[in-house]
């Protein structure tokens, strides 16, 4: 897959140094807090100030096809210190950057959005919703059964064909439970993994048109995640427990 799509002169923009990789690769082998804490000045200047930047120079684009997905840079841009509470690897520091815009409204509800990773193995720009809960797969699905064409339509579409990777969604191997196995929608009720990536190599970040190619696959994966975002919009889990009775009104007593 290619770097940039020569569609016209790209625009310089924010992007990646040499230096702010050189910083991953040593993380990958000293992967520490003092060694962190000793080159914390790199960090912040190659790596999170930059990341920022790249951040704030996508917003500045995504209002003309993703509005509802603007997300302040600080907000949109996630730790890189890793949760390993409940992991085996005990490494505190992620080896790559990474943000996500996810719909206003959704943050926390398991709505789609777009996500972007950067480190020195690769780029990833990706769009959908990777695992979504079991309210939200449900409605998913539910709204498949009247409108598997459009997402049909939607999954064929040529730009994103052009940018993304073949979807997987990591199938059920049969219908799922409560859904219909003799249905056109069967295959796309199996899906468990509602998100599409486009990879890219890791020098793609160096460019002067890093920006560019991450809001050209945004906007190729825009009406992906627009179509997702119809039936999470009705599953976040506050609707799902009040539709349930189990979600009392805000200072009502039991």
């Amino acid at each position: 897959m290619e770097g940039s799509d020569n569609k016209g002169s790209a625009q310089v923009g924010p992007h990646f140094s040499e230096q702010a990789f050189d910083f991953l690769e040593e993380l990958e082998h000293r992967n520490n807090r003092a060694w962190f804490d000793e080159n914390k000045p790199t960090y912040e200047t190659e790596l999170k100030a930059r990341m920022l930047e790249v951040i704030e120079a996508v917003n500045s684009r995504l209002g003309a096809f993703a509005a509802d997905y603007l997300r302040p840079p600080p907000k949109a841009m996630l730790r890189i210190y890793r949760d390993v509470r409940f992991s085996n690897d005990k490494t505190p520091y992620k080896t790559h950057l990474a943000a996500s815009w996810p719909r206003q409204g959704l943050e926390k509800a398991g709505g789609a959005g777009f996500f972007l990773q950067v480190g020195v193995h690769g780029v990833m720009v990706a769009g959908g919703a990777y695992s979504p809960g079991s309210p939200q797969l449900r409605a998913i699905r539910e709204y498949l059964l009247e409108h598997h064409e459009q997402m049909r339509a939607v999954l064929a579409n040529a730009d994103l064909l052009r940018v993304a990777e073949p979807f997987d969604g990591r199938p059920l191997l049969r219908a799922p439970r409560g859904f219909p196995a003799e249905h056109p929608a069967e295959d796309l009720l199996r899906v468990r993994s509602w998100a599409q990536f486009a990879l890219l190599p890791g020098d793609a970040a160096l460019r002067e048109d890093f920006v560019d190619v991450v809001v050209d696959r945004f906007r190729a994966l825009a009406a992906f995640v627009d179509l997702l975002n119809v039936p999470l919009a009705t599953a976040t889990p506050l609707a799902v427990d009040a539709a349930s009775g189990r979600r009392r009104a805000a200072g009502s007593r039991p």
